[in-house]
């Protein structure tokens, strides 16, 4: 994409030290703009400032464009990546899979259903899609090779096989709730032993 560069990328030129409460009243309007049912495609820099009370000047201070600033809006929906612990690597799983889906703002269940017609629709926002979970997939995907280094798992596993079979489960039941029976609670621990059972060693 041509402007996917996110602010945390982007080299700061001298002057005036940006403001912090800009920045913030952006990024909420463009999740509020979101929540409220605006389409990835309809949303424009210009109703973002509208709602932010900025110019638009101010945001292209900030941002290359209007992907560059979702990828910061949507990584601050998604929160802080959980960080495994490194000592076993079924917690360290459990961990990782609990955190599929899960979001402590509340305006991620309107959000997050309505990206996934975009991401099959534009080929950049497939992009922005996996520039957001790329870096929780390399976590997993971090814990299965430990776990084959230090023989818990076996050698043979197809690393990517395991993660979709570890990850779908949580992501049907959180953002489609395919089953409200299931509880969602203990899902994590039963997902992750129930594919631990298939591929560790013997």
């Amino acid at each position: 994409m041509s402007d996917m560069t996110s602010t945390a990328d982007a080299p700061r030129s001298p002057g005036r030290p940006r403001s912090i409460r800009a920045d913030e009243a952006i990024i909420e309007a463009t999740l509020d703009l979101l929540a409220e049912g605006s389409t990835i495609e309809a949303l424009s820099i210009e109703s973002i400032a509208a709602r932010a009370g900025v110019g638009k000047a101010t945001i292209y201070r900030r941002w290359a464009g209007k992907d560059a600033l979702l990828l910061d809006a949507l990584r601050r929906l998604k929160g802080i990546l959980a960080q495994p612990a490194g000592h076993s690597v079924r917690d360290d799983l459990v961990l990782l899979v609990g955190a599929i889906g899960k979001n402590v703002d509340p305006r991620a269940a309107k959000i997050m259903p309505c990206l996934v017609p975009a991401v099959n629709r534009s080929s950049d926002q497939f992009q922005l899609y996996q520039n957001i979970i790329a870096p929780r997939r390399q976590l997993m995907r971090e814990v299965l090779r430990r776990g084959i280094d230090e023989g818990v798992l076996r050698a043979d596993i197809d690393v990517e096989v395991t993660m979709a079979l570890l990850t779908g489960p949580m992501l049907i039941q959180r953002v489609l709730q395919w089953n409200p029976d299931l509880d969602e609670q203990s899902l994590p621990e039963r997902v992750v032993d129930a594919v631990l059972e298939g591929i560790r060693t013997r």
